[in-house]
Parts: structure tokens; C-alpha cells; sequence
């Protein structure tokens, strides 16, 4: 096994935005000095106090965080696992996605930009990034597939009352890979703006600058367990589109080899078929969107579209960190299909009286296939709430 995430490895995948062979920026020539200097930002930034004690007063005044780590007791019996639920789903806003947008906004405050623009597929990246525009007085204009704001609407309605300007795009899909394309293509043409992309995917050195500002979930996770039960998971389970939430909540655990790591992927209905989102699993190594990683491809290694039930994973491509983690096997990738994340969405909210967002009931769904009966200790990262899926399925 490749020996993963020393704190030297961690720096140095900050510095050179490389994880193993994974990760690197790959973009058209106009967009490499504005990396480079976000990159240069984002270093001075993690350091100075003044940032950090921002950043952290938001997190707590502002989030509501920590957020709870919840015993789910009846779930637990039904399961036979006792199952931890990291609360992602209280934080304001109802996801993950704010510890990221805040980060990067208050980062892009620090740059001098004026106005921030996003991609988003779920809508709650989207609502994350106007909502941290809204606080610090930026413009905010989000992207999204044009199939995305349909059957996302509610959260298409409050990123307007926020104060976003949303752009649809009804290229390709019109799913997140497309709102990511157009969001790329603004940035190139608008110098003067901050892009805040909401997973850990794309080019140096946005895969680090995310993983750093979601690991609060990580670092809270961690301590609540052990302060609940007085020792470390059996097993931490987290759903995997780009990444974001799965690499915040493992970042705590990468060295403890006795904590067995999951990650969920989207499935679909076929993976085989390519009628899927499970990229780790059915992809291959390829230049995308700005960083080499796995990436669903046809025979000529060009992207494919992918396909979930989830909006969140409607994306061909993924964070070069997991596919570092895939290859090292220090996290195992399994593509749960719809109809067995919607059965979990069902089990959570009947259990518990807890309504999560489909991509959670992902890993759920993963927890039921992999450790039921199992007797073990498992922290379960759920990453957002579930208003924004209701009556979809």
C-alpha cells in the first residue's frame, strides 16, 4: 500500500497541488498567473491568524458550528452497527458547502475581487456561494444546467432571493459538468472575478484550497467521537460526487490504518452501461476540466455524460485526491444505485425522523450494504438535508 498523508505529504499536495500522479493544473495559458496567485493567496492566508480567527468566528456565529454528532440509535438497532451521523444537515444553509464558500470568500475579499461566480448542480453549492456573497457584500452570479435549475428549483428561488444572478447553460447534459464549463469559460473572460468552485476537483490549487476548508468537519468528527465512545470509528462512511465532503470528513482519519474508510458513489442504474456516476469505479485516468484524475470516457478517452438520481453527482470527473486514495487503497469506492439510496433516504426519515439529501443516502445505503450485522463502530458523514430532493422520487 502506498503510504498515504504524512503532514509533509499534505503540504507539499498544498504547494504543488499534486497528489501521487493525480491533480496538477492543466489550463489554457490566460488562466495560469491567476492560478498561480490564488494559489500564493490561499498559502499566506492558512497561516495568518487574523484569517483563521475570521474564518473561525464565522464558522461558529455564523454556521452554527460544530454541528452535532448524533447517535442514531433506532437505526443502529435496525442495522446492527452503532451508527454516528455527522449533522451537516444543521449547518445555515443546510449542507457542507458554506465551510468552503466562506473560506473562499473571505479569501477573495482579502484578493481586492468585487464579485464571485460559482457553478452548482444540487443548487446547494450555488446557495452557499450567494449566501457568503450576500454577508461580505459581493456580487454573486451562480451557473447552472439548465436540467439542474428545473428539477432544483427551490434552490434556485433562494439563491435569487440572496441576491444571485443565476445563468443557465442547455449545453450537453445541462447538468453540473456543463455549469462547470460555463463558469470556466467567464472566468477566462472576467479577470477581475473569483471563481469559488464548490468541490475538491479542477486545477491547482483549488483540490487542496477545499479540502483545507472542509476539514473542520474532519477535525470536529473526530473529536466528538472519541469524546462520545473514548475511541476512534470502526469505519467512516461518506457519499463521493467531486469529493468535497468525503475528503473533509477522511482528512482526520488518512493515518489511523484501524479506521476503515468508505466512500459512496452515485450508480445509477447501470454502471456497466456507463448509465452511472460511478467514476472511481468505471472511470480511467484523464486530463478534465483542469486536473489529471479518473473520469467516466468512451473508447477514445473522451468525457462522457454521467448519470445519478442525484443532481449533486451528475459529474464525470473527480477530486485527484480520491483518485489517489483509490489507487494507495486506502479508501475503498462502491457505487450504490438509485434505488438503493432511495430506499436509505426512506429508512433515515422513518428511523430517525431525519429527512437527508439523496446524495447522503448514498452512504447510508453503503453502511447497509457493507457493515450491517457487523457490530462496529461507524461515523457517517451526512452532508446535507433533504428539501431540495423532496418529491423527486
Amino acid at each position: 500500500m502506498i503510504s498515504v498523508h504524512s503532514t509533509v505529504s499534505r503540504m507539499e499536495s498544498m504547494r504543488t497541488g499534486m497528489f501521487g500522479p493525480y491533480g496538477g493544473a492543466h489550463v489554457p495559458p490566460v488562466l495560469q498567473p491567476k492560478l498561480t496567485t490564488l494559489a500564493d493567496a490561499f498559502l499566506e492566508a492558512r497561516v495568518d491568524p487574523a484569517f483563521r480567527a475570521t474564518l473561525r468566528m464565522y464558522l461558529r456565529d455564523y454556521v452554527g458550528r460544530p454541528s452535532p454528532l448524533y447517535y442514531a440509535r433506532r437505526m443502529s438497532e435496525r442495522l446492527g452497527a452503532r451508527i454516528y451521523l455527522k449533522r451537516k444537515d444543521l449547518n445555515h444553509t443546510g449542507a457542507h458547502k458554506i465551510n468552503n464558500t466562506l473560506g473562499q470568500a473571505l479569501l477573495a475579499v482579502r484578493m481586492g475581487a468585487k464579485k464571485l461566480i460559482a457553478e452548482t448542480g444540487a443548487g446547494q453549492h450555488g446557495v452557499a456561494t450567494a449566501t457568503a456573497a450576500a454577508l461580505l457584500g459581493l456580487e454573486c452570479t451562480v451557473f447552472m444546467g439548465a436540467e439542474d435549475a428545473q428539477r432544483q428549483a427551490p434552490n434556485v428561488e433562494r439563491m435569487k432571493l440572496l441576491g444571485a444572478e443565476i445563468i443557465t447553460t442547455d449545453a450537453g447534459t445541462a447538468t453540473l459538468k456543463d455549469a462547470v464549463d460555463a463558469a470556466l469559460a467567464y472566468y477566462i473572460d472576467h479577470p477581475d472575478v473569483f471563481y469559488c468552485l464548490g468541490s475538491a476537483v479542477g486545477p491547482h490549487p483549488y483540490p487542496a484550497m477545499v479540502r483545507e476548508f472542509q476539514s473542520v468537519i474532519g477535525d470536529e468528527a473526530r473529536a466528538q467521537i472519541v469524546d462520545a465512545e473514548g475511541r476512534l470509528p470502526d469505519a467512516v462512511v461518506a457519499c463521493v460526487g467531486g469529493g468535497s465532503n468525503a475528503i473533509g470528513i477522511f482528512s482526520a482519519f488518512l493515518n489511523e490504518s484501524a479506521v476503515a474508510l468508505y466512500g459512496a458513489e452515485g450508480g445509477g442504474t447501470d454502471v456497466a452501461a456507463l448509465r452511472t456516476a460511478a467514476t472511481l469505479s468505471r472511470g480511467k485516468p484523464v486530463v478534465f476540466q483542469g486536473s489529471y484524475s479518473y473520469c467516466l470516457v468512451d473508447e477514445h478517452n473522451n468525457p462522457v455524460d454521467a448519470y445519478s438520481i442525484s443532481a449533486g453527482f451528475d459529474y464525470p470527473g473527480i477530486g485527484p485526491e480520491h483518485a489517489y486514495l483509490k489507487d494507495s487503497s486506502r479508501v475503498i469506492y462502491e457505487p450504490v444505485m438509485d434505488d438503493e439510496a432511495v430506499a436509505a433516504f426512506h429508512m433515515l426519515c422513518r428511523e430517525e425522523g431525519i429527512i437527508p439529501a439523496i446524495e447522503s443516502s448514498h452512504a447510508l445505503a453503503l453502511v447497509q450494504k457493507r457493515l450491517a450485522g457487523s457490530g462496529k463502530l461507524v461515523l457517517v458523514n451526512l452532508s446535507g438535508r433533504g428539501d431540495k430532493d423532496l418529491g423527486r422520487f
